[in-house]
């Protein structure tokens, strides 16, 4: 099946402003894509690109005082099926991890695994090592947290999303981060579209979205504890 995704952007900057945009497909699926997801602008302006320290294909700009109007439209390859299920997909012992994947086990602005650990270990210490302790994470953070787009702010950290029990997708995916690593399982944040493929009438609107990969059995498997389902064709 053929996917079609893009997104369009509206700022008003009262001055030339300096952008660093995070909105391309994810380089695993370059092989997938059919129309490339070209970034355009409204006025034109000149858009460079770069890759991040974590291998993101991104694009810096200069948006002038006014409004920019910032698209793309895309089309991707895709099986359509979802995702492998990974119940028993092992846990690595730390001291097994690739070197490469050690830097998701820290501590970060939003993921306080200071304050988490403790909390994680008592929640989780005694479910079974790998795939079923991050699924079990999955259910406790979807039953814990209530979704609320009203409720969104940019700030809010894991800790504090698991003291006010409310939030949007990113919120779920930064706890559900957080306690992994507390667990010793490296995990990293994912951000790209939720499609309406798969999903029963009525259809909503495509949206950006956040979720999660836990590094498991020499791979990186994704987890959603906001929808709690397995995911089909997240780009």
């Amino acid at each position: 099946m053929k996917i079609r995704v893009g997104y369009e952007l509206l700022y008003d900057c009262p001055q030339p402003t300096p952008m660093m945009l995070m909105l391309h497909i994810h380089h695993s699926r370059a092989a997938d894509i059919v129309v490339p997801d070209q970034v355009t602008t409204t006025p034109l302006v000149p858009v460079t690109a770069y890759r991040d320290g974590f291998g993101n294909w991104c694009s810096r700009l200069v948006a002038p005082a006014g409004r920019i109007r910032i698209a793309s439209t895309a089309v991707l390859r895709d099986s359509g099926l979802p995702e492998a299920i990974t119940r028993t997909a092992r846990q690595h012992d730390v001291q097994d991890l690739p070197p490469d994947v050690l830097v998701f086990l820290l501590g970060s602005r939003y993921r306080e695994t200071d304050r988490l650990s403790e909390t994680a270990w008592s929640l989780f210490g005694h479910t079974p090592a790998g795939a079923a302790r991050v699924q079990a994470i999955c259910d406790f953070v979807h039953n814990h947290i209530a979704f609320n787009y009203a409720a969104a702010r940019p700030t809010r950290t894991a800790w504090e999303a698991f003291n006010e029990r409310q939030g949007v997708c990113r919120d779920f995916a930064h706890l559900a981060v957080a306690l992994c690593r507390c667990m010793n399982i490296p995990a990293r944040y994912c951000t790209g579209y939720l499609g309406d493929f798969g999903t029963p009438p009525p259809y909503g609107p495509m949206d950006f979205a956040a979720w999660f990969e836990a590094y498991l059995d020499g791979d990186w498997h994704s987890f959603d504890p906001r929808n709690n389902t397995r995911a089909s064709a997240e780009c």
